[in-house]
């Protein structure tokens, strides 16, 4: 009887012993040293590049109505880096990256804020937009969907919507990111869980229509403009911006739905959407490098220079 009891308890030790063993052994590549070295390296090129040019703005700070709302726009990618890192750092600490994502979702609604008032600023205010573009026909294109437009011409009302469908993506990131905090402090927010019980489901949903509306809403201003806007190189102002905002976001959404899917592998002992988190951080610290050299060429300081008409 105490030999059959020693065996049990044997046994049961070298099952825990197995389990700890792979629980110690409960390793992706995310968690290594090298890739969080590696993105810390990418993060921190991301900041010291875009931190020198705020520099080059500050030092060259000659018009400052259009330059204070440039410098703004590129605190985006030093914010967006070490975010992405820091919370790469901890991804399999109880969904702690998600308090730490809230943080860079609100400052992407100040950054399209932000754009859109540097656009009016460059355009001297609505009243000269509208000045400018009043009877100008809309493009008839169906690759930017203005063929349900067909025929009509801009106006006032166009350039409300504008304005207001781009305004309440700002409105919307913030709230939204407030409501997933109290959602998760209660226990009914799951990052990645597609499940209508779920405030990841609903979260989720508001933001792509918010989203895309303010995407759709920027096209729409970019065409009505463009002309006008031709001496300030607009076209890699907007992809660069809206890349860097909306793309990051639905890049986010697809990596989700592949780990649903079980495209992406599960993490043992984690909960779910950590793996598409810890992804989604990773790229973002790579991605950042290309923005902030992008952003060298998107808002030049040369321009600003002070002794340069």
């Amino acid at each position: 009887m105490i030999l059959n009891g020693i065996s049990v308890l044997n046994a049961s030790n070298r099952s825990e012993g197995n389990s700890s063993a792979f629980v110690s052994n409960d390793f992706i590549f995310l968690q290594s040293k090298g890739a969080q070295a590696f993105a810390g390296v990418m993060a921190f090129t991301s900041i010291i590049i875009t931190c020198h040019q705020i520099y080059l703005h500050l030092v060259n700070y000659t018009t400052p109505r259009e330059q204070r709302w440039i410098v703004r726009i590129l605190f985006l990618v030093p914010l967006y880096a070490f975010q992405s890192w820091f919370s790469l750092m901890f991804l399999r600490h109880q969904d702690s990256y998600i308090y730490l994502d809230t943080i860079r979702d609100c400052y992407e609604a100040f950054v399209i804020y932000s754009f859109l008032s540097l656009c009016y600023e460059y355009l001297g205010g609505e009243s000269c937009i509208m000045a400018e573009i009043r009877g100008k026909e809309i493009p008839y294109s169906w690759f930017f969907c203005t063929f349900c437009f067909s025929g009509q011409v801009f106006t006032m009302g166009f350039l409300r919507f504008f304005k207001q469908a781009t305004l309440q993506f700002c409105l919307v990131k913030p709230l939204m990111a407030i409501a997933i905090i109290i959602m998760q402090a209660l226990g009914v927010y799951k990052h990645g869980i597609w499940s209508v019980s779920n405030g990841y489901f609903y979260t989720t949903i508001i933001y792509n229509i918010s989203a895309f509306l303010a995407f759709y809403a920027l096209v729409l201003f970019y065409l009505a403009t463009s002309s006008i806007l031709r001496p300030f190189d607009p076209i890699i102002k907007f992809a660069v911006v809206k890349s860097i905002v909306f793309l990051s976001f639905w890049q986010g959404v697809i990596l989700a739905i592949l780990e649903k899917a079980a495209i992406l592998p599960a993490l043992p002992h984690s909960n779910a959407g950590t793996v598409a988190a810890g992804i989604q951080n990773f790229l973002i610290c790579i991605e950042m490098v290309a923005a902030a050299i992008a952003l060298r060429y998107a808002f030049p300081y040369k321009l600003y220079a002070i002794g340069v008409n």
